[in-house]
């Protein structure tokens, strides 16, 4: 399966890195193309138009844009489920976040989401979690029931995404399986024929 790694923290001492590294690697031991998709790296302006308004455009104005979103589209194309991975800001997610989750609609839709949220405090981002239940599922990305949050993370990953602490190494394993079988589903589902 192909699964988009959506990371979302643009802070410069951002943690966001550390857990990006250990759900790739998660996921790649379950034999899962993992590609991360990194709102710092792509350094995407404030949304005026989606990714549908602006493809067919041929004017010079928006091919910077197009230029980064294009391979996005293509990659979210092949894609079975997406992993966010979100830090908490104010008790939300991160404004990069939902920005470049927003250039996009159609791409996302019948395909899992599951949420590795992270702070440097005891709740682990479970309140930005909150806020993206709400976002996910409008756009079409239902998220399952579990969500996997990671506190005092600089003390729970390595700078290279190693686990360091006893249940982020062991116990995580039930969420992923949760999250391989909605990928699987409905994958099959897909190919079966959605609703509309």
């Amino acid at each position: 399966m192909v699964i988009a790694v959506l990371q979302g923290s643009v802070r410069s001492e951002r943690m966001g890195d550390r857990v990006a590294k250990w759900v790739i690697a998660q996921l790649e031991k379950r034999g899962h193309e993992a590609v991360q998709v990194d709102a710092a790296a792509l350094k995407l302006p404030l949304l005026d138009k989606m990714w549908k308004e602006i493809k067919g455009d041929t004017s010079a104005a928006n091919a910077e844009l197009k230029g980064k979103l294009a391979p996005l589209a293509e990659l979210y194309a092949r894609t079975d489920g997406y992993v966010i991975v979100s830090a908490e800001y104010n008790h939300s997610a991160p404004p990069a976040l939902t920005n470049l989750i927003d250039y996009f609609l159609e791409e996302y839709a019948f395909r899992p989401s599951a949420i590795v949220c992270y702070s440097a405090g005891a709740y682990g981002g479970v309140r930005a979690a909150m806020q993206l239940r709400a976002l996910l599922p409008e756009v079409g990305l239902p998220t399952i029931p579990s969500l996997w949050p990671i506190p005092m993370v600089g003390k729970a990953l390595s700078e290279d995404g190693v686990a360091l602490t006893q249940e982020l190494a062991e116990k995580s394993k039930k969420f992923f399986d949760e999250f391989d079988w909605y990928v699987r589903t409905m994958k099959a589902g897909r190919e079966k024929g959605v609703p509309y």
